[in-house]
């Protein structure tokens, strides 16, 4: 928070938590919070807030997160389909990981990570989409 903000908010009370500034009155009303919602307000009020595409994403996130089913939004976009076979020589040994509709199989035990997979595998921490050789997309600049 910057130093200017901080010096010159009182301690709150619930008078300043009900400024006409915010859409509804604050679930925890400690300074600290306050400074963090006047900050926020008043990056917001300056710099036009979220734009549309982001409140859309947020609100289908909010969705997924309720239902407790991932969706589009939260699907990793990397993750191959149900039923897909990686395999990946290690140690001059051939290991096939199954790919799963919620994680992976390797020798028939489930993993809830790839990176999970990996470490039974190797012994060792990895990142298990690097140990499989999946690449980055490139990024597309607008």
């Amino acid at each position: 928070m910057p130093v200017a903000v901080s010096n010159t908010i009182q301690p709150a009370t619930a008078s300043m938590i009900r400024l006409p500034i915010f859409h509804a009155p604050a679930p925890n009303t400690s300074r600290q919070n306050l400074e963090l919602r006047l900050g926020y307000r008043i990056q917001e009020l300056a710099l036009g807030g979220i734009g549309r595409d982001t409140r859309r994403t947020l609100d289908a996130l909010a969705t997924e997160v309720a239902s407790g089913e991932s969706g589009q939004v939260m699907t990793d976009p990397r993750r191959p389909l149900p039923g897909t076979k990686l395999v990946r020589e290690w140690n001059g040994v051939e290991h096939t990981v199954t790919v799963l509709a919620k994680g992976f199989e390797w020798q028939g035990r489930r993993y809830k990570s790839l990176s999970g997979a990996a470490r039974a595998i190797t012994g060792a921490n990895w990142n298990g989409w690097k140990f499989f050789g999946f690449t980055p997309r490139p990024r597309i600049s607008k």
